[in-house]
């Protein structure tokens, strides 16, 4: 068996998302003076490769801690939208999907686990794979999305939980950063054609978060590393956070398991 890595790299450098608090991280022991190295780190759960639980937007969802370890394992697909042509602050929905089952003659069955690969985990500080294409702007705020559609197509697939290569699970312009980076928000809604407040209405703010979590339907943010060895195929694949009692998220490690 070969076993993969699509977790990015932790480091007192990567960032957080936007208005949460990055690690930092610090020697609290020394070899030469305690006779141990000792280490101490403070930071939130919204950074580097992490698991989003159902309680971060549902106050009666469960908890990192109360997820099953067998439910975070399973089969999955890994959909290539970056092939499409899928790029700075375009929308993507059930269609690209459907689109990419006729074309590899593979299908999102009920249970699966949802991998979508939009390439923009190049873009990422912590691309411990190839770094000569860091842009922490592009990677956070320009990303493509989903829309409402397939945030709906999402449970009528019975798909178990979903990984993304991106900040966010949602568009960006449907997160906080719309706010943050009006002059971004201006740019996208030049590219898209439509007012941002047309695609995005207030009621359909992170729809990938709260329409979702409290059908236990999470995601991992920020995946990444040798993603681009799994492209278009079904693999084995699993995400393993700590066992965190009442944690509303987790850093954790992704892993693809390949049949040699």
């Amino acid at each position: 068996m070969r076993v993969l890595d699509l977790s990015q790299d932790f480091s007192m450098h990567t960032p957080a998302f936007a208005s949460y608090d990055g690690p930092s991280i610090k020697w609290v022991k020394r070899l030469a003076f305690d006779k141990v190295g000792g280490q101490e780190i403070t930071s939130t759960l919204h950074v580097g490769t992490h698991l989003d639980g159902p309680v971060h937007f549902w106050s009666a969802g469960k908890t990192i801690g109360e997820l099953p370890l067998p439910w975070l394992v399973g089969s999955a697909v890994v959909v290539d939208l970056e092939r499409m042509g899928i790029g700075d602050y375009q929308l993507y929905g059930p269609e690209h999907f459907e689109r990419w089952e006729q074309e590899t003659g593979l299908r999102v069955e009920r249970d699966d686990i949802l991998i979508i690969h939009t390439g923009y985990h190049r873009f990422y500080n912590e691309n411990w794979v190839d770094r000569s294409q860091v842009d922490e702007t592009r990677y956070f705020v320009r990303h493509p999305g989903p829309t409402r559609e397939f945030a709906e197509w999402v449970l009528d697939r019975g798909v178990r939980w979903l990984a993304v290569d991106a900040g966010s699970a949602d568009h960006p312009m449907n997160t906080v950063i719309r706010k943050i980076r009006p002059d971004e928000a201006e740019d996208a809604e030049a590219a898209l054609g439509r007012p941002l407040d047309e695609l995005f209405p207030k009621g359909d703010l992170q729809i990938m978060h709260t329409l979702l979590f409290p059908h236990d339907v999470i995601h991992i943010e920020n995946l990444g590393g040798q993603i681009d060895e799994v492209l278009d195929r079904r693999i084995q694949f699993g995400c393993f956070p700590w066992k965190f009692v009442g944690g509303e998220a987790a850093f954790c490690r992704a892993v693809a398991f390949l049949e040699e």
